[in-house]
C-alpha cells in the first residue's frame, strides 16, 4: 500500500522595514513589495508586513525595542515561523532578534541566497551559491550555533545547510577556500572558451535586465533555447549561450543571464563573477526591461548600478522595452522608444517586434557584415571547407577549377581569407 508523502507546510513570515537617513516612506515600502515577491518566490506565505520610521538603525535590535516587543506579540498570536527584514542584519542583531521574537530572524540577503539555493541547477551555479552562503554565514557563526535548533530546514537554512553550521570557523574559511580554489578553474575554463570564440570573430551578445523582466522568454524566442521561463523572481541562474543568424547571414552568440536587483547581495555578485564576466566581454548588451512594471524605471538604474560594480558600464547597450502586448496605453510604446536612443519595443512572448531588435543588432554590428566574393581552387578542400565551415555564406557557385563563394568575412578572420578575395567588399 502506497503512502502519500505529507505536503511540506508553509512557513508563515513577517517581513519589516526601516524608514531612516535618504530613505522615504515609499522607497520602504516600495522594497518591501519586493520582498514580499521574494519571500512569495521562495516558498512562503506572507502574513504581515510592517515598517518603522527612526533616524537610524538601532544597535541592539534595528528597529526600536518597544517595536520588536510588539512584533514579538504579532508572531506569537499569529503563529509566525520567521521574520524576514529587509535591510542586512548584524550578527549581534540576529541573534538579539531572535532571543525576543523566538522564531527564526533572517535578511534580505539570506533570503535571496535561499532562492538561489533553490534555483542552483547546475555544478558551478551550485558552488557560486554555497561560497556566498559561507562567506555570509562566517561573521554569523555564534548566532547560528545558538540557535540551531530553528535552523531546521526552510527558508534560509537550505544550501550549506545545518550540517555546515555545526563546524567551526576555521573549516568553513577552509571550504570557502576551496570554493574559490574550483572557481577559479570555472573563470580559466570561461576564459579559454572566450578566448577561442573571440578568435572566430563571432560577436557576443548578452542579455542583462532586472529579474523577472523576460530575458529567458526573449532567449527562446530567438534562438529556441529551451530555457525555463517562469513568473518568478531568478527563475534562470545558470548562463546559457546559444547561436543566432542574423537577417543578413552574421551568426552571433547570445547569451542569457541571471537577473539583477536592488540590494543583490555584494557576495553573491562576488561569488558570480564568473558567470558575469561573460557580461564584461560582451561585445553588446541586451537591456531586456519589463515596461508593464510600475517601477521599471528604477529597475533600469538598478541593472546599470550592478553593470557599474561589475565594470560593464558603457558598452555598447540596446533597451529592449519588453511585455507591450500587455501595455493598454500603445501610445506609451511610442513614447518610450521616442525618449529612450538605441531601443526598441518587444512581445518576447508573442514575437511582436523581433525584426526591429535584429535590425538594431545588425545595425550595431554593421562594421563586422562586409560581404566578400572568394574565388578558391576546387583542388583546395581544406579551404573550402574552412570558408564554409567559419563563415556565413550568402552564394556559392562551383566549377571544375574553381569555387566561387560570396560571404560574409568577420573582421578578426579577414587576414585569414583576404588571399582569396577577388572583389571589393560591397
Amino acid at each position: 500500500m502506497m503512502h502519500k508523502l505529507a505536503p511540506v507546510p508553509v512557513e508563515r513570515v513577517v517581513l519589516v522595514g526601516l524608514v531612516h537617513g535618504e530613505h522615504t516612506i515609499w522607497d520602504v515600502e516600495e522594497s518591501l513589495e519586493e520582498l514580499e515577491e521574494l519571500a512569495r518566490s521562495a516558498g512562503a506565505e506572507v502574513v504581515g508586513v510592517f515598517h518603522q520610521k527612526l533616524d537610524y538603525p538601532k544597535a541592539a535590535y534595528y528597529i526600536g525595542k518597544g517595536k520588536a516587543e510588539e512584533l514579538a506579540e504579532y508572531c506569537k498570536s499569529e503563529k509566525v515561523d520567521m521574520v524576514v527584514f529587509d535591510d542586512d542584519l548584524n550578527p549581534a542583531q540576529g541573534r538579539n532578534l531572535s532571543e525576543i521574537f523566538k522564531v527564526k530572524v533572517i535578511d534580505r540577503t539570506e533570503l535571496i541566497l535561499d532562492i538561489f539555493a533553490q534555483r542552483a541547477r547546475t555544478k558551478e551555479g551550485r558552488i557560486q551559491v554555497e561560497l556566498a552562503q559561507l562567506q555570509y554565514l562566517l561573521p554569523r557563526l555564534k548566532r547560528m550555533w545558538l540557535h540551531l535548533s530553528r535552523q531546521a530546514g526552510g527558508i534560509g537554512g537550505r544550501g550549506p545547510g545545518e550540517t555546515q553550521l555545526e563546524v567551526d570557523r576555521r573549516r568553513i574559511q577552509e571550504k570557502i577556500s576551496r570554493l574559490k580554489n574550483e572557481l577559479g578553474g570555472v573563470r580559466s575554463t570561461r576564459a579559454t572558451q572566450r578566448h577561442a570564440r573571440e578568435r572566430t570573430g563571432i560577436p557576443v551578445v548578452s542579455m542583462v535586465g532586472y529579474t523577472n523582466a523576460g530575458k529567458s522568454t526573449l532567449m527562446n524566442a530567438m534562438t529556441g533555447a529551451g530555457v525555463l521561463a517562469m513568473d518568478k523572481l531568478f527563475a534562470t541562474l545558470d548562463p546559457t549561450t546559444r547561436q543566432f543568424i542574423l537577417p543578413n547571414k552574421l551568426p552571433i552568440l547570445v547569451s542569457d543571464t541571471v537577473g539583477f536587483i536592488r540590494k543583490l547581495p555584494t557576495h553573491l555578485i562576488e561569488a558570480f563573477k564568473a558567470t558575469l564576466e561573460e557580461v564584461v566581454h560582451a561585445d553588446l548588451l541586451l537591456h531586456v526591461i519589463d515596461v508593464t512594471h510600475e517601477h521599471f524605471e528604477q529597475h533600469m538604474e538598478a541593472v546599470d548600478a550592478i553593470l557599474q560594480q561589475i565594470e560593464a558600464w558603457g558598452k555598447p547597450t540596446i533597451l529592449v522595452f519588453n511585455k507591450i502586448d500587455k501595455l493598454e496605453n500603445k501610445y506609451r510604446v511610442e513614447q518610450l522608444v521616442e525618449h529612450y536612443p538605441n531601443s526598441v519595443a518587444i512581445s518576447a512572448k508573442n514575437h511582436t517586434g523581433l525584426d526591429q531588435l535584429a535590425d538594431e543588432i545588425m545595425r550595431q554590428f554593421a562594421d563586422r557584415s562586409q560581404r566578400y566574393r572568394l574565388k578558391i581552387p576546387i583542388g583546395d578542400a581544406h579551404a573550402i571547407a574552412e570558408v564554409r565551415s567559419k563563415l556565413p555564406i550568402l552564394h556559392e557557385r562551383y566549377t571544375n577549377k574553381n569555387a566561387f563563394i560570396e560571404a560574409i568575412i568577420p573582421e578578426p578572420l579577414h587576414h585569414r581569407f583576404a588571399h582569396f578575395i577577388v572583389q571589393d567588399k560591397e
